[in-house]
C-alpha cells in the first residue's frame, strides 16, 4: 500500500491510440493507490478502434474510455508520461502543470500502412511496448522513490528507454 496515492497522466496529441492503452493497461495491472487517466493536447475525439479491439482481446476493460483534452481533467497529476514517437519527428505535448515528467515514446499505429497484419501488428507493437514499460514501472519502490523525486524521475525516464526483450 503506497503512503500516497498517486495520479498518472498519459499524454500525447490525439488520445486516441498510445495513451489510450497505456491507461487501459496501467490501470488493469496496477494496485490500489496508482491511478492513471489519459489525455491528448489536440485530441480526436474518438478511440481508435482497433485500440479498443486489441485492448478486448487482451482482457482490459474498455469501459469509459475516451478521447479527451488535457483541459478536461479534473485534478493536476503526480506524473505525466509523453508516450509522443518524437524520433519520428512528432511534436509531443509540454505539460505545464507541478508534476513529475518522463518521455516513453512509442510509433503511432494510427499511421501504419500497408497489409492488415502490418498494421495489426503496429497495434500490437505499441501495446507490448507500453504494457512492459507499465509493469517495470508498477515494480518499482514507490513509496521510498517518492522521497527523492530527482530518483523516481530518473527511473522513470530510464524505463521509457527499454523494449521487450531487454535485458534489465
Amino acid at each position: 500500500m503506497l503512503a500516497k496515492d498517486l495520479s498518472i497522466l498519459f499524454l500525447c496529441t490525439g488520445n486516441s491510440c498510445r495513451s489510450i492503452l497505456a491507461e487501459a493497461t496501467f490501470n488493469q495491472l496496477a494496485p490500489a493507490g496508482l491511478k492513471a487517466v489519459s489525455a491528448g493536447s489536440h485530441p480526436t475525439g474518438q478511440v481508435h478502434p482497433r485500440s479498443l479491439a486489441l485492448l478486448t482481446r487482451e482482457g482490459i476493460p474498455t469501459e469509459g474510455l475516451h478521447s479527451k483534452s488535457w483541459d478536461d481533467l479534473d485534478e493536476a497529476p503526480d506524473i505525466v508520461i509523453t508516450v509522443c514517437a518524437s524520433a519520428a519527428g512528432e511534436t509531443c505535448p509540454a505539460y505545464l502543470g507541478p508534476a513529475i515528467r518522463a518521455h516513453w515514446g512509442v510509433d503511432d499505429p494510427a499511421h501504419a500502412t500497408g497489409s492488415e497484419a502490418h498494421i495489426e501488428a503496429a497495434f500490437y507493437n505499441a501495446y507490448r511496448t507500453l504494457r512492459y514499460r507499465i509493469e517495470q514501472f508498477l515494480a518499482l519502490p514507490f513509496d521510498d522513490l517518492r522521497l527523492v523525486p530527482d530518483s523516481l524521475k530518473t527511473e522513470l525516464s530510464r524505463i521509457g528507454t527499454l523494449i521487450p526483450g531487454d535485458a534489465d
